[in-house]
């Protein structure tokens, strides 16, 4: 039996399909409060993004908590606990390898802040207006 091929474009969009899907089971998870873990259980925590390596065996966790408080905290929590997340989504989500996750901070918003802060300065706004 021949192996399957996949177009780079079809690899793409997989990896998009499974990485969305473990983010579902994970902020499930966090939502419904299936971990026993006081950090997790006192913070909402958002799950923004979930990256996969093209072999599917790694996942990249993005996350931040609510308001952005004690995010070291939350990260040390969710660390401590990813074995518990493996076998969750590897048993979810029946896939052939479980994914290990890595949990990492979402930075985003605050780049997002900080360009934003940018465009708003006076310097910057007189040049746009031109």
């Amino acid at each position: 039996m021949a192996r399957q091929q996949f177009t780079p474009e079809q690899h793409s969009v997989r990896l998009l399909k499974v990485g969305e899907q473990v983010r579902h089971v994970i902020s499930e998870i966090l939502a419904r409060q299936q971990v026993h873990d006081d950090t997790l259980t006192a913070h909402s925590v958002s799950v923004t993004e979930v990256r996969m390596t093209p072999d599917l065996r790694q996942a990249t966790v993005y996350v931040k908590p609510l308001l952005g408080q004690d995010e070291e905290a939350v990260l040390k929590a969710l660390r401590t606990n990813t074995a518990y997340f493996q076998r969750e989504v590897a048993q979810r989500l029946k896939l052939k390898f479980a994914a290990k996750l890595r949990f990492r901070s979402d930075e985003t918003f605050d780049e997002a802040s900080r360009i934003d802060a940018l465009l708003n300065d006076p310097r910057v706004r007189r040049d746009l207006d031109d």
